[in-house]
């Protein structure tokens, strides 16, 4: 006797961030017809990664050329325009300044310009002059501008994405167990006690990528190590026209304090990079002693710590004290006072880490029997999510055979 496994859905798609979305959308779009099913744990999209960060369209000019970040957020960047431009979504494409303060920063900034063009990017160098046409407000001793960057609502992005992937989409379904058999597909028991079959699973829970992964009895190699980024509203937006970064650290993956006029017209300040002591550890009190403990398990984690102290060390000053977050930024922006910053929503940055330690500084995505994960993708995913949607999308096709 034949045993016929009765499936919900072709693909099952275990995260409704931006990438999982992107994901059930190029899925429909490749192969129509094809079902998908979208599991969240959240009672909405977007809640994490996507919906906590400041909302920039990155050109792409940091990202080491030839990588998955550095093809698919400057292939991203113009997507994004057009789907948002399609679709009415709020956006607008601003350029962005990025600043050396410090003569020691002058060689990297070069070395931006130099990687910004191999990237394929329109680069201009500003002297001081040039830099108050832009910024009247900003100090620096030299500038870049990059003309591609800009602005979006990455939340309404992601809403766009469910309705038009014509997937369904269930929230409040926190994924508990996987059973996962090569030859018939993936079997998921949600915390709610409902039991959902597909063919294929493609894991993009992003804070979670890792704990799914696991589940699903693979073992990814890496384990996501949470960085919460701390950000402050600026109480004088008048003070900044566009957007305003510093020349960043090439050790880290981490851009620096920098200042963001968002499309409602308010100012962002920020993030630093301080690690949280949960997953979803959006301020000092959250605090979950199991996921702290994974993380505390983890080689990688150590060894990070023992790598990078001395700027782990300057990260968490400024998170504790609100006047040495104000000096970082009033190395842009000397106008700036404590009273001009209002704390407001922080975000946490699912980074991956080796066991040895390594800061995983690219998109990592890996394939398994009946599996996608999306093991690595915090920014500038959401700029790249159109391209990084495609991309996964077509390797969980190719597990179904199409």
């Amino acid at each position: 006797m034949v045993h016929v496994v009765a499936y919900d859905c072709d693909v099952l798609v275990v995260g409704g961030g931006i990438v999982g979305l992107s994901t059930a959308y190029a899925i429909t779009r490749a192969s129509p017809g094809t079902r998908v099913t979208v599991l969240e744990k959240e009672d909405g999209p977007a809640r994490h990664q996507t919906g906590r960060n400041s909302g920039v369209i990155h050109s792409g000019i940091y990202y080491r050329p030839g990588s998955l970040k550095a093809r698919y957020a400057v292939r991203g960047a113009a997507e994004m325009v057009k789907f948002c431009t399609e679709y009415d979504i709020p956006h607008a494409v601003t350029g962005k300044l990025i600043v050396a303060t410090e003569r020691d920063e002058l060689p990297r900034l070069h070395a931006l310009v130099q990687r910004g063009r191999e990237n394929g990017l329109t680069v201009r160098e500003l002297g001081t002059a040039q830099m108050a046409d832009h910024e009247p407000e900003v100090t620096g001793l030299a500038a870049i501008h990059v003309g591609t960057t800009g602005i979006c609502d990455f939340t309404a992005v992601a809403r766009r994405l469910a309705d038009a992937s014509g997937a369904e989409i269930r929230y409040g379904a926190r994924v508990v167990r996987i059973d996962r058999r090569p030859e018939r597909g993936v079997a998921v028991l949600t915390a709610s006690g409902d039991v959902v079959r597909g063919r294929a699973l493609v894991n993009c829970a992003g804070l979670y990528c890792d704990e799914i992964a696991r589940l699903t009895g693979d073992e990814p190699g890496v384990r996501i190590v949470p960085f919460r980024g701390e950000y402050y509203e600026l109480a004088r937006p008048e003070l900044v026209r566009g957007l305003v970064y510093p020349v960043p650290d090439p050790a880290f993956p981490f851009l620096g304090v920098h200042l963001t006029r968002g499309i409602d017209g308010g100012v962002h300040v920020g993030p630093n990079a301080v690690p949280a002591l949960a997953r979803e550890g959006y301020d000092w009190r959250t605090l979950r002693p199991r996921e702290l403990a994974a993380t505390l398990a983890w080689p990688g984690a150590w060894q990070l710590a023992r790598r990078h102290w001395r700027y782990g060390t300057g990260e968490l000053h400024r998170s504790l004290s609100k006047s040495a977050f104000t000096q970082a930024v009033r190395r842009l922006l000397p106008a700036v006072t404590e009273e001009d910053l209002v704390p407001t929503a922080a975000g946490v940055r699912a980074q991956a880490v080796l066991r040895d330690g390594t800061l995983v500084d690219d998109f990592l995505i890996q394939e398994t029997p009946r599996a996608v994960h999306v093991l690595n993708a915090p920014s500038p995913a959401a700029t790249a999510s159109l391209p990084i949607g495609r991309e996964v999308a077509r390797r969980a096709l190719a597990a179904l055979g199409r």
